[in-house]
């Protein structure tokens, strides 16, 4: 019996354990050298944002590298509005240093840029120590704990600037209500500016039908449609960036260049993007629920 009842815990285990599974709702993972991290999706919302930035910007993956292991170190990449002495949100930058009012540094897309700032202005920072060059901007009282969150900053540095293709995957419960993809489309418009000012990216409404390869159960009529050129390593960036928003933003399918993401997958389906045929397979397809 001892045995019998070991062997039915240890296959719950194991069972509880696949990326897909219930015990992992309300997390996402990325894969790439020989490992993978997960994390909670608010934090896969703010690793997503600091990335965006990144590529906004057109800085190189190495910078969004950097940026995401300094903020796991510095708030486990999280906005909060506490601190050691005046230290505030992802960075724990400190306005008494001159990164900002108490309110900016509170901004993510402010703060997020304001490292970005002190960042590419340290010679050799796109191929030196990602732990030495994130010190020289922070000037940490701990110099070397950056070490620490190197391997999943370049994991989810690969994915959210669209490296590594179809690489992040989230699994989450179902949305229970109707959001609009304006919502997600308004998210694009701030977090990647200058690519819509200049026309790198652009973002429309479209009929899901048309759009989508497949139109999933409880997915809205409207598609939100993600042009980005011939830039596929952008197209990726923006999926990317979709899935790990979809807890925020209410999305349940995001499709690129004959692959998909479907909120609604379980067990082994959910653990990577499927493929798919149709639609618009050019274009970054994103569909919310109807409710």
């Amino acid at each position: 019996m001892v045995l019998l009842f070991a062997g039915i815990a240890g296959g719950s285990f194991v069972a509880l354990q696949r990326y897909g599974s219930p015990a992992h709702e309300g997390t996402c993972v990325a894969t790439g050298l020989g490992t993978s991290h997960r994390y909670t999706t608010d934090r896969v919302s703010n690793a997503a944002l600091i990335s965006a930035v990144a590529v906004d910007r057109e800085l190189p993956p190495r910078a969004a590298s950097i940026a995401l292991a300094t903020a796991y170190q510095e708030s486990q990449l999280q906005n909060i509005d506490y601190g050691d002495r005046d230290s505030l949100g992802l960075f724990q930058q400190r306005p008494s240093q001159g990164w900002g009012t108490q309110e900016q540094i509170q901004d993510p897309i402010f703060s997020t840029n304001s490292f970005y700032d002190a960042l590419v202005r340290i010679p050799g920072y796109r191929s030196a120590d990602i732990n030495d060059v994130a010190q020289q901007v922070q000037r940490s009282g701990h110099p070397e704990a950056y070490r620490d969150h190197e391997t999943e900053g370049r994991l989810y540095a690969s994915a959210l600037t669209g490296q590594s293709g179809a690489n992040l995957v989230c699994t989450l419960d179902g949305v229970g209500a109707t959001v609009s993809p304006e919502q997600v489309r308004g998210e694009v418009e701030r977090q990647f500016p200058r690519a819509v000012e200049s026309g790198r990216l652009s973002a429309g409404l479209s009929a899901a039908s048309s759009a989508a390869p497949r139109r999933p159960e409880g997915a809205g009529a409207t598609a939100l449609v993600i042009e980005v050129g011939d830039d596929e390593t952008l197209g990726w960036a923006v999926a990317n960036w979709a899935v790990a928003r979809a807890a925020e933003d209410g999305v349940v399918q995001v499709s690129y260049q004959g692959r998909v993401w479907d909120r609604a997958l379980r067990g082994e389906e959910a653990e990577h993007w499927g493929m798919a045929d149709g639609g618009a397979a050019d274009h970054v397809v994103v569909l919310v629920s109807e409710g």
